[in-house]
């Protein structure tokens, strides 16, 4: 509205554009939102968008609605469908890059991801007064289907004895003998972070794992959705503000089929297909640190 844009919002993402639900939008809509978790907007999944048909009839009612810019804001399967609606139907697109895994090439951080890593972080500093109070082992299960972001950043403020990631192999002999040593240094209790997308299982698999190989007794403590909600944090609120202003100012500028994000502190625009072509790498250097520090 700084620039003069007229703004409508689409409820329910790809699903509602689909069903027309398009919302005027004016200042009064944001209002107080800042702190806020989710989206005042919704979203949903459409396997619908997947055929080319379906993304013809929201072009065409796009254009209905005056609608001739988008930003989409999601990850991987969202920019997917921003892509082909671009390729197709010639109608710009900007991506935000919105997920707490934290798994986009582009940007050095998603929105959400730091929220979610506090809120992991706060459940493992409670679990380890429970473990420290009565000796034990626990495995806290954070979300990470295919990459370990949350679980790396979490495990590693939170002082994690271990912390299992996709990206890295770890056998559960090897999480045997980390904790058999432990013990023998004299260790009462321990936490080990996992990401649910682990080559070895999930906590629970892991754990059934551990135990089997003998001499072990632990707990469990899966996270879940509860990283998924609660208010933003600053980082993530300055991020999502600066990400929001930055897809605009690109549609303004005549640019489309990019996705912006922040690296080293400056705002950059990435091809979409290289959002999800390329890999985002882990940070090796803090996962090698973090097992110096357990030990």
């Amino acid at each position: 509205m700084y620039h003069g844009c007229r703004v409508v919002g689409i409820r329910r993402g790809y699903q509602g554009m689909l069903a027309g639900e398009f919302q005027e939008m004016d200042a009064g809509s944001v209002s107080n939102i800042v702190h806020l978790g989710g989206t005042i907007l919704k979203t949903a999944r459409c396997d619908a968008f997947y055929w080319p048909e379906a993304r013809a009839e929201a072009a065409r009612l796009l254009r209905e609605a005056g609608i001739d810019a988008l930003v989409a804001i999601g990850g991987d399967g969202t920019f997917r469908g921003a892509h082909a609606l671009t390729q197709e139907h010639q109608i710009p697109v900007i991506g935000v890059p919105g997920t707490i895994d934290n798994d986009i090439y582009g940007s050095d951080a998603t929105i959400g991801y730091d929220t979610a890593v506090n809120t992991a972080l706060d459940a493992i500093d409670r679990i380890r007064d429970t473990a420290t109070s009565h000796d034990r082992l626990f495995f806290v299960e954070v979300m990470g289907r295919e990459a370990g972001f949350i679980a790396l950043a979490a495990g590693a403020a939170g002082g994690a004895e271990m912390i299992l990631v996709p990206e890295i192999e770890v056998s559960a002999e090897e999480i045997h003998r980390v904790i058999a040593a432990g013990v023998a240094r004299g260790k009462t209790s321990s936490i080990i972070v996992v990401a649910e997308g682990d080559e070895e299982g999930g906590a629970l698999e892991i754990a059934r794992k551990v135990r089997a190989l003998g001499d072990v007794e632990c707990r469990v403590t899966i996270l879940g959705h509860t990283q998924r909600g609660g208010a933003p944090t600053a980082r993530d609120r300055v991020l999502a503000s600066r990400l929001g202003a930055a897809a605009v100012q690109a549609l303004i500028d005549g640019d489309s089929d990019k996705m912006v994000g922040m690296i080293g502190g400056d705002v950059v625009r990435t091809p979409l297909p290289e959002t999800w072509e390329k890999k985002k790498g882990l940070d090796r250097t803090l996962y090698e640190l973090a097992g110096i520090l357990a030990t």
